[in-house]
């Protein structure tokens, strides 16, 4: 390993914010013999990740409050029809960043319906029993604004 390499790997370990600016510089200046090539392959991986987690958890989140509106009307509130518009809005610019999660979106949802299935049973109190064991909702009802079950 070059000199230059292990200098970064050892930044990569004791300084991840001082790492990425360095391995920055390197890329805009072009030097590639520097780069850290491993750690940048890792990194920019685990960024793709990432963005499928953010994708799944803000879905989950949007799933368990449509449930929590449609099992418990009584309880409806302006809250619960913000976090509908937040999770929405949030969905919708993580799309427009990342357009090239569209096609993950049918499997997302089915991941994050169990993740909202837990929030709506403990934030609810009904049991598992009480709702769908699959997820109701086609995704374009998911994403829809106006949409409420």
């Amino acid at each position: 390993m070059p000199a230059l390499g292990k200098a970064a790997m050892t930044l990569y370990n004791s300084d991840f914010y001082a790492w990425t600016q360095t391995q920055a510089k390197t890329l805009k200046a072009g030097i590639w013999d520097a780069l850290d090539v491993e750690n940048l392959v890792e990194e920019i991986e685990t960024l793709g990740r990432q963005e499928r987690q953010e994708l799944q958890n803000r879905l989950g989140i949007l799933l368990g409050h449509l449930l929590k509106w449609q099992y418990q009307p009584e309880n409806r509130s302006n809250s619960w029809r913000s976090t509908l518009r937040e999770q929405r809005r949030r969905i919708d610019q993580l799309l427009a960043d990342s357009p090239s999660l569209k096609p993950f979106l049918p499997e997302a949802i089915a991941r994050a319906y169990q993740d909202g299935l837990d929030l709506a049973v403990r934030e609810t109190g009904l049991g598992y029993d009480a709702f769908p064991e699959d997820c109701p909702y086609l995704f374009t009802q998911v994403l829809a604004p106006d949409f409420l079950p």
